[in-house]
């Protein structure tokens, strides 16, 4: 007997495994989430609104170099047909291994200069502490990525949320003891070794070791050479708008900014994840341009997620100011229009959130690469302009703005797959503008008074 439809998430068939690792994504993104917001209500009442200013600059460093090293293993090995191959395996975690230790020289040399363009002297020994993290996780084995591989996600969700609430107990303890931004950039260390500990322990296969393999390195990196240009680019559309923002605001406005972007977030980073770590393998097991059926499943499959974060995106519109109003103090209560906006703006980029997956998983990195500095162009251009004419709101705006600029960049990479589908774009592009018309009418004073406050 099917009760509720539970048979559907029995056995090892695609749609199967499918399902379970988008429930598996979603729930552990919730309750990622829900970690994040408490651990965030915690430590604003621990800490200064200037403590998160500076630790956002540090986070957005610290992406920065990561995606400007980023050589596309995890994916590789997601997508490679050597994917399950050990050589293969323990080359990718020597790659990664060394760009980790890289990376953290890199953060160490910039450490002081950027202290100077950023006018905050403790990131000279901020960032070297805090980046050391990036050492731990380069140590992570290659286990997570054959589980995604596999839709086979359910023990790589828990762990990770272990990990998390380990590095956020950490915190909230050291911020307790301290009162000092410190008590972060340790907490990012102690979390990033409970999530490599945990993987190594806890995770079945292969048990990879520092090795060299000569062909499996090629692949790697001709692979990963394309990716390494995309997270250029993926950091510049990411992060673009906080690094334009962060220089013309001071760290308490910057940090209250922070606070709204986190919460508003939350249907995009849910999309990305799903996207990633779900339909990667759905596009390579089942390619839409193979058959119907595959893009008709593939169209559901979308539907589902794009319905749910536009509702999600509704939701947050309605009741982020009062959240906000709910959640934290006055010295925050400018990240509820921030919130609202942000999250309405977020529409046209959840759109197509499903399409970029397609060309990783055919192996066409160099053309999801184009799309990704064509999207870079765009927000950087949209939200600089959206800056100059209407400070904070304007460069919200922006983002929205270049999320329909690089549309037609979207058509032209999912054509090339088979994975394009208008109908879908064409009703849930739709949907969103009315929902995203009903919150700036409903929350029009708010978003105005905030614009007053920024320009």
């Amino acid at each position: 007997m099917n009760v509720f439809g539970l048979t559907r998430l029995r056995g090892s068939s695609l749609g199967a495994r499918a399902l379970r690792s988008s429930i598996w994504t979603t729930g552990a993104f919730m309750a990622s989430q829900v970690i994040r917001l408490g651990g965030n209500l915690v430590l604003t009442r621990l800490l200064f609104p200037e403590a998160f200013g500076l630790m956002a600059l540090v986070a957005v460093i610290m992406q920065g170099l990561a995606n400007f090293s980023d050589t596309g293993v995890l994916q590789s090995v997601m997508q490679s047909k050597r994917g399950e191959d050990p050589r293969f395996l323990d080359t990718a975690f020597t790659i990664q291994a060394i760009r980790g230790v890289l990376l953290w020289g890199a953060a160490c040399l910039l450490a002081w200069p950027l202290a100077l363009v950023f006018d905050a002297a403790l990131l000279t020994w901020l960032l070297p502490v805090a980046a050391f993290s990036l050492v731990v996780l380069g140590f992570t084995p290659m286990r997570s990525a054959t589980a995604h591989r596999h839709l086979l996600i359910g023990r790589v969700a828990g762990l990770e949320l272990a990990g998390q609430v380990l590095g956020l107990v950490a915190g909230i303890a050291l911020a307790w003891v301290t009162g000092s931004v410190w008590a972060l950039a340790i907490s990012g260390i102690i979390g990033a070794v409970a999530h490599v500990w945990l993987n190594w322990r806890y995770l079945p296969g292969h048990r990879e070791r520092l090795r060299w393999n000569a062909s499996a390195a090629r692949e790697l990196t001709s692979f990963g050479k394309w990716i390494f240009l995309s997270t250029i680019f993926g950091f510049l559309t990411a992060q673009g708008d906080r690094i334009l923002i962060g220089r013309a605001l001071a760290l308490g406005a910057f940090g209250v900014y922070n606070i709204g972007y986190f919460l508003a977030s939350f249907p995009m980073m849910l999309g990305k994840m799903v996207a990633g770590k779900v339909l990667i393998p759905i596009y390579r097991e089942a390619p839409p341009a193979e058959s119907r059926d595959n893009f008709l499943k593939l169209r559901r499959m979308r539907a589902l997620v794009s319905g749910g974060l536009i509702a999600l995106v509704a939701l947050l519109g309605v009741i982020g100011i009062e959240v906000v109003g709910l959640l934290y103090d006055d010295r925050y209560a400018d990240a509820g229009p921030v919130t609202v906006l942000m999250a309405v703006m977020w529409i046209p980029h959840i759109l197509t959130l499903t399409y970029d997956p397609a060309a990783l998983a055919r192996g066409d990195s160099r053309s999801f690469c184009l799309l990704m500095a064509g999207r870079a162009v765009a927000v950087l251009g949209a939200v600089a302009l959206g800056l100059e004419l209407a400070g904070l709101p304007g460069a919200i705006v922006g983002q929205g703005v270049a999320g329909v600029l690089i549309y037609p960049g979207e058509v032209w990479l999912s054509r090339r797959a088979g994975a394009w589908d208008p109908l879908h774009d064409a009703t849930f592009g739709a949907l969103g503008l009315a929902v995203g018309a009903g919150v700036i009418w409903l929350h029009g004073p708010a978003i105005a008074a905030l614009a007053a406050a920024t320009m």
